[in-house]
């Protein structure tokens, strides 16, 4: 019988993200007899969106240890850009380079992390194993220099396939010049034993907790503070939202929106919201199943580089009415169950109001179609992926 599958999987760091999310459902969901996975963090701590994250604090780092995946680090710090090809010593070389002899495939989380096996490639370090880059921005001009590294890796040979979350993302790279011998897409999908709707005592214990009445309508946005993400543009909905109706609460989660940002704090100034006190910014939430299921609404404001949200998929299986700017796949993600509006204050705001004056109707649409959001068709198409990469480097290995 042969041995199961050594996978090594790349991430920049443990951050906040819905791309590390998913990748690490992936990973757990694949760690067993077939397949065995570990995971390199070129990082050990992240400065970002004003906040400063630890790879042992975060959920997901947590999870992979808990289901046995041998965890590494190169404990370097990750800031706003990825390390370059030239930034790594002998010694990160040496280490990195007995790792993936190890793997009989490699797995990377995005572009970001290419740069390390572009060194060893350069010195003549990088053993003959196929890599997988998953993709998850229907924007790559946004990815910096990483976007030139992953162009340069398919089309010289190094990555050998892309799995992307989306048709948008898979179009968006091949667009700009990535063009790997094998591309697939694999959609997105949730735990959705984890996002489910809430009992009458949970909805009030959180209600509770957040001071919010037992009757008011919610909006959620869970993002990061980042200008993609576009906080500011939810921001001004809120304000025109909120300035017709006194009843409805909003609440932001995510790296960086909290009131100790000093940039969050001043986009809320400019925002034009006169009453902030049914704005509640509660910054990095491990427990996001409960905010959804408060919530009436999940918001995303996307300017650009959404791929295929989480959070839409997320808040829907709670029984929220996702309402989206039209980037990436939001639109194909939340037919039937959602609405999809123009990247306008006034119009997000008028969305709201719809969605809130159907919302028994809305708040059914997205608990009817929670069986396509789960997600074992995601891991199933991971793990075929994965087969299918090692199969073909073993076919085409020398004799």
């Amino acid at each position: 019988m042969s041995h199961p599958i050594r996978v090594l999987s790349l991430y920049e760091g443990f951050f906040a993200g819905g791309a590390r999310i998913l990748h690490t459902d992936v990973i757990v969901g694949l760690h067993g007899r077939e397949q065995q996975h570990s995971v390199l963090s070129l990082t050990s701590e992240a400065r970002r969106e004003g906040t400063v994250q630890r790879m042992q604090d975060d959920p997901r780092y947590q999870r992979l240890a808990d289901a046995g995946v041998p965890i590494h680090s190169l404990a370097r710090e990750a800031g706003a850009t990825p390390p370059e090809r030239h930034d790594f010593t002998d010694a990160e070389l040496q280490f990195v380079a007995g790792l993936v002899a190890d793997a009989d495939v490699v797995v990377c989380l995005k572009e970001q992390p290419l740069g390390v096996l572009l060194a060893l490639r350069d010195r003549g370090m990088m053993p003959d194993v196929p890599v997988i880059v998953c993709l998850h921005r229907s924007d790559p001009t946004h990815s910096g220099a990483a976007l030139s590294w992953l162009v340069e890796a398919s089309q010289t040979g190094l990555v050998t396939s892309t799995i992307s979350c989306a048709e948008s993302t898979r179009d968006a790279y091949l667009a700009a010049g990535v063009e790997p011998a094998e591309q697939r897409v694999v959609a997105n999908g949730i735990d959705t034993q984890r996002f489910t709707p809430g009992s009458s005592r949970q909805l009030r214990r959180t209600r509770r907790a957040l001071g919010i009445h037992k009757s008011a309508p919610v909006v959620v946005f869970a993002a990061r503070f980042d200008a993609m993400k576009d906080p500011g543009l939810f921001l001004r909905a809120v304000a025109e939202h909120s300035a017709r109706r006194d009843d409805t609460h909003y609440v932001m989660c995510g790296a960086g929106m909290t009131w100790e940002n000093d940039a969050f704090r001043y986009l809320v100034e400019a925002s034009g919201i006169t009453d902030p006190s049914r704005l509640h910014p509660l910054g990095i939430r491990n427990d996001m199943p409960r905010i959804y299921q408060v919530a009436d609404i999940v918001a995303l404001t996307s300017a650009f580089g959404e791929a295929s949200p989480l959070c839409l998929l997320e808040g829907a299986a709670c029984g929220a009415t996702p309402v989206t700017t039209d980037v990436g796949d939001a639109a194909r993600a939340t037919d039937g169950i959602g609405l999809v509006t123009a990247h306008d204050a006034a119009q997000i705001a008028a969305a709201w109001d719809l969605a809130l004056s159907q919302r028994p109707m809305m708040r059914r649409a997205s608990l009817s179609a929670r069986p396509h959001f789960g997600r074992e068709r995601m891991v199933a198409q991971y793990r075929s992926a994965i087969a299918s990469a090692r199969a073909t480097a073993t076919i085409t290995a020398p004799s």
